[in-house]
């Protein structure tokens, strides 16, 4: 597999314009603050752009971040302007063509944007272990439709895990499949290369983060891929497919359900670009000044991480009160006392 994303990328494809499908294209509105940082990067960098979303959070500033499959660096290039000269992003990827795009162009941007903080790896990211990369040593890691490449996704997110400091976070697009993508669809070269036949099923990416330890993965965005290339479509059948934004917080008190212990927190409208409300994720959109129910969960993500200085903290963890309702979950017994069938030994 290796192989077919390295000749895909690195021989196959010499735009965006060569793509066949919308899988490994961003089509998400681009926000007006992040335009002018686009405006910076250099033309080649941003014509051999292949990401399925926005991997931009905020409060970057002074961060250090790590770019998993960076390709030709344009998330780089945008992530080095938003930690400013007090951060340092690292870009890792296998394709030597790719990276070769990134690497031409650093003094360039090292001129438009007056510092120099950026540095470019060839690796695996299967094997993060093999580089010059400190365990720890990462507030953000992020990803743009490249964890669907690779063959080994246990490996990935064990390295994420690894590098990551606690309270930092893996924010990354990607895309999934409503279904196990059979193995007619996975072993096509084309939608391999096209980010569909190595996309997971959506609840067994859900298995995979719990098992290194991000025991609540939030969903930010998303939206459906549509396959235009009948042959493609044809091959395809009926999976559906989907481009997905997730935040996964490394915080070992994170449970593995949503549970209710009373808390709230109010935002302070002090988040750069957004004053008057803050989306945490999709179930979360936390309007300014308002106070605002959540989980114990929602509540570490929101006062054990660099959130923290811009949210008002209600509560503790002194009385648990059983699952929380706002986040999707609820009592699964039955409550209606008259129905027979839930006597107790009976």
């Amino acid at each position: 597999m290796h192989d077919i994303v390295q000749d895909y990328y690195g021989r196959q494809l010499q735009s965006t314009a060569d793509l066949k499908t919308s899988a490994c294209c961003d089509i998400d509105q681009i926000p007006a603050w992040l335009k002018p940082l686009l405006a910076r990067i250099h033309p080649e960098v941003l014509s051999r752009y292949y990401g399925c979303g926005l991997v931009c959070p905020p409060l970057l500033e002074g961060c250090r971040v790590l770019d998993l499959g960076c390709g030709s660096g344009r998330d780089v290039y945008a992530l080095a302007q938003l930690v400013g000269p007090t951060g340092e992003v690292v870009g890792v990827d296998m394709t030597d063509e790719q990276l070769a795009v990134a690497r031409a162009h650093q003094a360039h941007h090292a001129e438009a944007f007056g510092y120099s903080n950026v540095k470019f790896l060839h690796g695996y990211i299967e094997h993060l272990a093999d580089l010059d990369l400190a365990p720890g040593s990462f507030d953000v890691i992020v990803s743009n439709c490249v964890v669907n490449l690779s063959p080994d996704k246990d490996a990935v997110l064990s390295g994420v895990q690894r590098l990551l400091k606690e309270g930092g976070e893996f924010y990354f697009s990607d895309v999934y499949a409503d279904r196990r993508v059979p193995d007619a669809v996975r072993n096509d070269p084309v939608l391999y290369g096209e980010c569909l036949g190595g996309a997971l099923y959506w609840n067994d990416f859900a298995r995979l983060a719990h098992r290194h330890g991000f025991a609540d993965p939030r969903l930010v965005t998303d939206r459906p891929l549509e396959v235009t290339d009948p042959e493609l479509a044809r091959r395809v059948g009926n999976l559906r497919f989907y481009s997905a934004t997730y935040r996964l917080f490394k915080l070992a008190a994170l449970e593995t359900a949503c549970e209710d212990y009373g808390q709230a927190v109010i935002y302070r409208g002090s988040i750069p670009n957004q004053p008057d409300r803050f989306v945490l994720d999709k179930h979360h959109d936390l309007e300014t000044g308002r106070v605002f129910p959540v989980c114990g969960n929602t509540w570490h993500m929101l006062q054990s991480t660099r959130l923290a200085p811009h949210f008002e903290a209600i509560g503790n963890f002194n009385t648990h009160y059983g699952i929380f309702k706002g986040c999707g979950s609820d009592l699964p017994f039955d409550t209606n006392p008259g129905d027979a069938s839930t006597a107790a030994c009976c």
